[in-house]
């Protein structure tokens, strides 16, 4: 589990307004009822749900992945309308589509004047949590002269935002790259420095953005390091070498995760490796198919969803902007959708 703190800057400040949702409910919804479902590329979504299914360990899953990958692209939506069905869970909560994305850094492995900021593994004494916060990790020495770093890079900024992620490739001065993943964390809650910003009367809720958030600490260098210090949870990493360099990070499901066909969805609500279709609003509106294959910190409700926009500068511009209402609903097995319905539907 990747475990991520991403979208905690755009929406703690809903969540901490929020009372508990109400019990959730289920309602089978027919393929008709979905918008914009036949014109969606099936095929691609099923390609994304081959590469998870096969590590469902459900009889009703399995089932269904080995039937998958008898199916041709163009036959994926007679799959999916075959053996599934559409089931709209709600929680009384609305829905929330954030974005989150890989983020390149310019690093090395060695310190140089230019790459002075560390990313470190997670020492052994860490993970009997709570630990160290994060003023106490960067302000003493208790990560000094133990070999703990994996790479460093040139930015605390944005080497902050990777932790918020919890994934991201370095890009080296030879011109390669490593990969790194989330690799653990102090234990301490996560607070969020948007939310802070509101709080302080700097920025409106409506304007809190990592975009912004990168612009006031950089134009405010004291007072921004001491910001970023509000967050007494620091995340810890590991070195990613199996993953092929064209493919996306590895996400819950230690797979690679896939640029705007893999979401970020809250378990308790939907499987992850389940497809679910995605009805997105706003300024540009989104219907498709995507796979649960991740989870996150914030990501919590039965509509709440992160959408995976891929690696760099631009997915991570787009991404950042996302914060949009809508609907999703997950295809679950025809047996277990029928399952889960009240004795007297």
């Amino acid at each position: 589990m990747i475990a991520t703190l991403r979208s905690l800057f755009l929406v703690g400040a809903m969540t901490a307004a929020s009372a508990a949702g109400a019990e959730a409910t289920r309602s089978i919804l027919s393929f008709d009822d979905l918008q914009g479902w036949a014109e969606d590329d099936h095929g691609a979504a099923l390609s994304v749900f081959l590469n998870t299914c096969g590590d469902l360990k459900d009889p009703d899953w399995g089932a269904l992945c080995g039937v998958a990958g008898t199916y041709e692209a163009d036959a994926a939506r007679a799959f999916f309308e075959l053996f599934f069905r559409p089931v709209l869970v709600e929680d009384g909560k609305d829905a929330l589509f954030t974005g989150y994305f890989e983020p390149e850094l310019d690093g090395a492995r060695s310190r140089t004047d230019r790459f002075k900021y560390p990313i470190y593994k997670m020492p052994p004494e860490a993970r009997n949590g709570p630990w160290l916060s994060r003023r106490e990790i960067l302000s003493g020495d208790v990560m000094q002269g133990r070999g703990l770093e994996i790479a460093w890079v040139d930015d605390p900024v944005e080497l902050f935002f990777l932790q918020i992620q919890g994934s991201g490739r370095v890009r080296l001065p030879d011109g390669g790259a490593l990969r790194v993943g989330y690799g653990g964390a102090n234990g301490h809650p996560y607070r969020s420095i948007g939310v802070e910003l509101v709080r302080r009367g700097i920025l409106g809720a409506h304007e809190v953005s990592a975009q912004m958030i990168r612009a006031w600490v950089r134009k405010n260098p004291e007072a921004g390091a001491e910001l970023l210090f509000h967050n007494p949870s620091y995340v810890f990493f590991r070195e990613v070498s199996r993953v092929a360099p064209e493919l996306g990070p590895l996400g819950a499901m230690n797979r690679s995760i896939t640029t705007m066909r893999s979401i970020a969805a809250d378990p308790a609500y939907t499987p992850l490796g389940a497809p679910v279709w995605v009805e997105k609003d706003g300024k540009n509106p989104l219907r498709r198919l995507m796979i649960a294959q991740d989870t996150g910190a914030a990501i919590k409700g039965a509509q709440r969803a992160d959408i995976f926009f891929g690696t760099g500068d631009e997915a991570g511009q787009a991404a950042g902007r996302l914060k949009d209402p809508g609907r999703m609903i997950v295809l679950l097995p025809i047996q277990r959708a029928y399952a889960l319905l009240p004795d007297e539907f």
